[in-house]
């Protein structure tokens, strides 16, 4: 049975998520930075650190994006403080770029390829 802090964590995750969500996306129209997206917010138990994956339209832009987040993590954090939530403590923040999109689609590049190589010719069909 799962213990009350690991929902506990998950439940604060979520919020931070649509909060940080929001700081985000004010980010990126502020200081013209890439298209960015809050995919996830892992949390650590003691509430201390929170790892914020983000995705960006182009996967060229993500490190530049991330590297900029977390210049500014300390001004997102602030103002994540005076947001609704109602938080003691806000954890420290660290931005990491969520390249699972971008693995999938090589994934499936791949996939087409092989089918398309194992495919017959269109004058080898057999009957």
């Amino acid at each position: 049975m799962p213990s009350r802090d690991f929902k506990r964590t998950d439940r604060i995750g979520a919020e931070l998520r649509r909060e940080l969500g929001l700081l985000v996306h004010a980010a990126v129209r502020d200081h013209g930075l890439p298209s960015t997206s809050v995919c996830d917010v892992e949390i650590t138990r003691d509430l201390d650190w929170a790892t914020v994956w983000v995705t960006t339209m182009l996967p060229e832009q993500g490190l530049p994006a991330v590297k900029a987040l977390n210049e500014m993590s300390h001004e997102i954090r602030h103002a994540l403080a005076h947001s609704g939530m109602r938080m003691r403590r806000v954890p420290e923040l660290k931005f990491k770029y969520d390249d699972s999109v971008d693995k999938g689609e090589r994934i499936e590049s791949l996939l087409r390829q092989q089918a398309r190589d194992l495919a017959p010719p269109d004058g080898d069909k057999q009957g």
